[in-house]
């Protein structure tokens, strides 16, 4: 039997410049499109929607291998921190577990 580990990534963004709901869009669309595009992840948007300021983001994957999945969401997170000097990583929660 294959075994399968899934990662689970939350973030939480400040976006201390920004001043209005299509501001906001502008940027997470940015965002989620790179970080779908480099490390071939599922993101979204997941909570705060209605928040100008805050932005938090859902990013998970599918690995055999737990070390792996662990790596790959820990690069996404230093990639938002280095590509988006725009905003502030307020907090970021990673999860890693086992699949069936």
């Amino acid at each position: 039997m294959t075994t399968m580990s899934v990662g689970v990534c939350l973030l939480t963004l400040r976006l201390p410049g920004n001043d209005s709901l299509k501001g906001k869009r502008q940027i997470v669309k940015s965002l989620t499109t790179r970080l779908r595009n480099k490390f071939n992840v599922a993101v979204a948007e997941v909570a705060d929607n209605d928040l100008w300021q805050v932005a938090t983001i859902g990013i998970t994957c599918v690995s055999n291998d737990a070390g792996h999945a662990r790596e790959m969401l820990d690069s996404a997170v230093r990639f938002v921190e280095r590509s988006r000097p725009d905003t502030e990583l307020l907090d970021s929660e990673i999860d890693v577990s086992p699949a069936f």
